[in-house]
């Protein structure tokens, strides 16, 4: 066939020229094979950044990077439900994750969820359950297989096997100032997917100041952009937007959202907001797998999961198989580290929160030492915040805006400070919106 030189297809896409899906596959198959330089690599990222891909563009890279690697299949395991999973873009006391996989588990549907760890402000999945001591949080494939079919759901880290030509080029997207692409994070996000075998995918694209998308019409562009491409790849997916104008939970840290989640699974405590994104979210998922025939049947059949204590049991299973306490559920506070100073945050001026920056509460965390500057950093399980206030909850000058977790008394200083700077308080409470912003693609 063609010779085909990779600064052609370059030239091409910095033109403005739609690209095939053969000078596609050749660009996938040097990223994965080390024949597309960096530099190379570079420069199709910005090309693409300025000029775009369509959607048929979009699923020949997803197609591509999806099989640059292994792409798993559950036929063999003879599972009796489809294979569901949810992804958020990422956020701010976002552990949906831990509560919903078990949640779907319980009415039948199969989760492998294959999860990444916090970058910059948003806290990753995989890192607050490395908050369970003994958890193994990247097991191998064949006792993943076992967890998946034994539990019902396995929440584990990404494998180096699955979709190398995506981690290729994320990290030198990540170097160049070329992440912010609609259609690059949409192939990044697909092909790890579509990677896991999955036969319906729900997307939580979040909006608002915590948001990687901080504007309405970015999260919007972007979840129309996976919904369009996933069809084209042939997985079936719907996307929700979610408000991230404020922690979505009321804990932010690693072993303190896990706590939180056990707190939502237990029935001790939940909060309205999450709830409300997990009821949405799971809905998705179950009319997605077909084990509901309509938003209110789903949400039903969820919260009967939830309320009847099965999500807490497939869960609970779950830690237990891979490595963790078989009593985590009935004895948090033992198993997950608790730091050295716990101190409340309390409000300046008598009023109601009129206003959150919420990644400034995200980055507190960073600081803390509950997530990463660098991809090697080490994180400190037991640091981050709990009872956080929401927008529009009245406050009264010296009690608290929430309690901060920390290791040092300096820590907590710095940290209580972020957080009365990330709150605004004025005399009118604001309007506070659901949670759930819109749903694209679904029926």
């Amino acid at each position: 066939g063609l010779l085909m030189l990779a600064q052609e297809i370059i030239r091409a896409k910095r033109d403005g020229r739609k690209l095939d899906a053969d000078m596609i596959a050749a660009l996938v198959g040097g990223l994965t094979d080390g024949s597309l330089s960096e530099g190379q690599a570079a420069a199709f990222a910005m090309a693409v950044f300025f000029q775009g891909l369509d959607s048929e563009e979009c699923a020949a890279l997803t197609h591509g990077m999806t099989h640059s690697g292994r792409v798993l299949d559950w036929g063999a395991d003879k599972l009796t439900g489809p294979i569901l999973d949810k992804h958020s873009t990422g956020g701010v006391g976002d552990n949906v994750s831990l509560i919903l996989a078990p949640a779907i588990a319980a009415c039948g549907g199969y989760v492998p969820m294959i999860s990444g760890r916090g970058l910059g402000h948003t806290g990753g999945t995989l890192d607050k359950l490395d908050s369970i001591p003994g958890y193994v949080s990247q097991p191998d494939e064949a006792e993943f297989r076992r967890v998946l079919r034994m539990c019902g759901c396995a929440i584990i880290g990404q494998t180096a096997d699955l979709a190398p030509a995506d981690k290729r080029l994320y990290a030198i997207r990540d170097v160049t100032a070329t992440v912010e692409s609609i259609p690059l994070i949409t192939a990044s996000i697909l092909s790890k997917k579509l990677a896991a075998g999955l036969g319906g995918l729900v997307m939580d694209v979040k909006t608002g100041s915590g948001a990687f998308m901080p504007t309405l019409d970015g999260s919007r562009a972007l979840a129309q952009s996976i919904v369009r491409v996933a069809a084209l790849a042939g997985l079936p997916t719907h996307a929700l937007i979610t408000d991230m104008n404020q922690p979505l939970a009321s804990a932010a840290g690693n072993g303190v959202e896990m706590a939180n989640a056990l707190d939502y699974l237990s029935g001790r405590h939940r909060d309205a907001r999450l709830q409300t994104v997990v009821l949405a979210l799971g809905a998705q998922m179950l009319l997605l797998g077909g084990l509901a025939q309509d938003v209110a049947a789903a949400h039903a059949r969820l919260a009967r999961a939830i309320d009847s204590g099965a999500a807490a049991e497939h869960f609970a299973r779950m830690v237990a198989e891979l490595g963790g306490p078989r009593d985590l559920m009935d004895n948090a506070a033992k198993y997950l580290a608790q730091a050295p100073v716990v101190a409340p945050v309390v409000a300046q001026q008598d009023g109601f929160i009129t206003h959150i920056d919420t990644r400034a509460i995200g980055i507190a965390v960073v600081a803390l030492g509950g997530g990463r500057r660098l991809a090697s950093d080490a994180i400190d399980p037991s640091v981050g915040f709990t009872a956080l206030a929401g927008l529009g909850a009245p406050v009264r000058r010296g009690e608290p805006l929430g309690f901060v977790h920390a290791s040092s008394i300096a820590a907590a200083d710095a940290a209580g400070a972020a957080l009365q700077l990330a709150c605004s308080i004025g005399p009118v409470a604001p309007v506070v919106a659901s949670p759930v912003v819109e749903i694209v693609g679904a029926a």
